[in-house]
């Protein structure tokens, strides 16, 4: 490949600390891991927790200083070897290259001038590294008897990707070389930068996230060092918490779902090349050619030379991309913020409302989200307040009353009201829930706008104030068009508006337009956010329990959802198991819901 006294790896010992002694590191480990694995903390204790964590984590990586694998040069220094190393096995380098976008970091440019929907990126399936690499590599032993590997196919890939790392023959090397040495997710953060995030929707995931990356490093620390299948593996004598820290960063920024090479499930993947692909707004471009047996991407739209090419990773909210990508997008069209609403168990017409709710696929407790654009709630929200606000007699006619089955189909339908009155209800309750919530910020809105201002504030300070501003700027959005549709309908009760009736002949308008909050609520896919499984498994597993969960979900401890899926990917621990395909058709599987550079 050329350059090759840049592919030695070095231990870098300047400024190490003293000697650890194997034992002491152990001991300091098992702390780590007794401390990540004890019950979750009471509410308002999750970040004395963090500090805690943290603190244990800083001291491992004092006594650390020094023994993490470093590759000489710069990045910057290994695109040539990428892009012949791509060549030489099947990948097409023609019509771009790597180049650095300033603000944007690396990317590709277009050197000729390419075609909206041309085939410009494909990526052999050998060059990938995989769920299954990892299995025929030195880790298989390990993996054939672990079950957290089994279970979360995030971990594995990023052990696979430290193994490789350390391993001077390996044949991603020039893949693993252009990867960055570090990243800007959470993970990254100083402590003051996540203090900035105290009071904000996100914080819980950050927290989360930081949690179960130091839980996952002490597990496998400890499993590395004792366990016999572990014994040949290159990253026993120097597993560090940084280099732990690094691969779970390249695993969440990067890893995608692809079929298997018979097409009958998915797994994760690392596809290099395509991965140094920018974010934009669009539609997914991305599939998997199972003839071929590789990774395809046709051109989002029109690119001339020299401009960058971009795909769309996905409706991802900018939490999502804060953290799982360590990016904010300025002008993301996907952006919200979860809000969990439920009805009270303990409320006299709880029986009624859950049992209209569950004939309309709702569930009387779930996590909705508030949406940045015109409509902040989707037709599963608006179905969900209606049936919160109603009366016991609007309950009885959605229940027992006629054609009660048909009036479900128009509980999510803003053309259909329950009753003027159920509207004012519905949008009061919006109007102020989102008026408190935005009371629990430390921080107005104008405050943090002052600060994005200011030249000498750090790039992760940005980022955690940048997504505390977007979360409020929902907020303020959703509380003021709770406001108008209040007003709104008072003067239709005011001016005795009729009210419009449902009609058997309306179901062709339900079932054929395009906007979701004219669809019939039952014919969309539920956003409700849901503890990751994967998480669930991990912490199982660690505590020694039974392993109850699907082990198709990798995932984190975050909660982080496309619209369509729950992703996560995680921090080969984050939460969010991605849907970067889609599998209608494994042939044409799409990989671009994920985050990559």
């Amino acid at each position: 490949m050329g350059k090759k006294s840049r592919v030695k790896t070095q231990k870098s010992g300047t400024g190490a600390s003293t000697v650890v002694s194997p034992k002491e590191m152990m001991n300091l480990i098992s702390e780590l891991l007794q401390k990540c694995s004890s019950a979750a903390p009471s509410a308002g204790k999750e970040w004395e927790e963090y500090i805690q964590i943290r603190g244990l984590v800083e001291k491992i990586r004092k006594k650390q200083k020094g023994l993490s694998t470093v590759f000489e040069g710069s990045r910057e220094d290994y695109f040539s070897d990428l892009m012949s190393w791509a060549q030489e096995n099947g990948a097409s380098c023609d019509g771009f290259t790597v180049a650095n976008f300033e603000s944007e970091g690396y990317g590709l440019r277009a050197t000729r001038d390419i075609k909206a929907e041309e085939l410009f990126l494909w990526v052999p399936r050998k060059m990938l590294m995989t769920v299954e690499s990892a299995q025929n590599s030195l880790l298989g032993p390990l993996y054939s008897q672990d079950r957290i590997m089994q279970a979360m196919g995030n971990v594995t890939l990023a052990l696979h990707l430290l193994c490789e790392r350390a391993n001077p023959s390996s044949f991603w090397l020039p893949y693993i070389h252009s990867l960055p040495q570090e990243y800007d997710t959470p993970l990254y953060y100083q402590q003051d930068d996540v203090q900035l995030l105290l009071g904000t929707h996100a914080v819980q995931d950050v927290l989360s996230q930081y949690k179960n990356t130091a839980r996952q490093y002490a597990y496998f620390y400890k499993l590395v060092q004792t366990h016999p299948a572990a014994s040949k593996l290159l990253l026993k004598d120097s597993f560090t918490f940084d280099d732990y820290r690094w691969a779970v960063s390249s695993v969440m920024t990067r890893q995608n779902q692809i079929p298997t090479e018979d097409g009958s499930r998915v797994t994760l993947a690392l596809i290099p090349l395509w991965d140094m692909c920018n974010h934009t707004n669009g539609l997914i471009t991305t599939g998997y050619n199972l003839e071929d047996d590789r990774c395809e991407c046709v051109a989002l739209q029109d690119y001339k030379e020299n401009e960058q090419i971009y795909i769309f990773y996905g409706t991802r909210s900018n939490t999502e991309f804060v953290i799982h990508n360590g990016f904010f997008f300025q002008d993301n069209a996907h952006d919200r913020v979860k809000i969990k609403l439920g009805v009270s168990k303990s409320e006299r017409l709880y029986a009624m409302k859950a049992e209209v709710l569950a004939r309309a696929g709702i569930p009387a407790s779930c996590v909705f989200a508030l949406h940045c654009n015109e409509s902040p709630i989707s037709a599963q929200m608006l179905a969900f307040l209606r049936v919160f606000c109603m009366t016991e007699e609007e309950l009885k006619d959605y229940l027992l009353g006629d054609r009660a089955i048909n009036k479900i189909f128009t509980l999510g339908n803003s053309e259909f009201p329950v009753s003027w009155e159920n509207e004012i209800k519905l949008w009061t309750f919006l109007e102020n829930r989102a008026a408190l919530l935005l009371k629990t910020y430390k921080t107005t809105s104008e405050e943090d706008r002052s600060l994005l201002e200011k030249p000498d504030l750090s790039l992760h300070s940005r980022l955690a104030i940048q997504l505390r501003l977007a979360e409020k700027q929902i907020l303020e959005k959703a509380s003021a068009t709770g406001r108008a549709k209040r007003l709104h309908f008072q003067k239709k009760l005011e001016d005795g508006a009729a009210l419009p009736r449902f009609e058997e002949s309306d179901i062709a308008l339900l079932e054929n337009n395009d906007t979701d909050a004219k669809l019939p609520i039952i014919l969309r896919k539920l956003e409700e956010v849901e503890e990751s499984q994967g998480t669930r498994a991990e912490e199982h597993l660690l505590n020694g329990e039974k392993l109850t969960c699907e082990t198709g979900t990798e995932a984190n401890g975050d909660t982080e959802q496309d619209e369509t899926r729950k992703r996560d990917a995680g921090s080969a621990g984050s939460s969010e198991q991605r849907e970067q395909t889609e599998t209608a058709d494994l042939s044409a599987n799409r990989t671009e819901d994920n985050p990559k550079e």
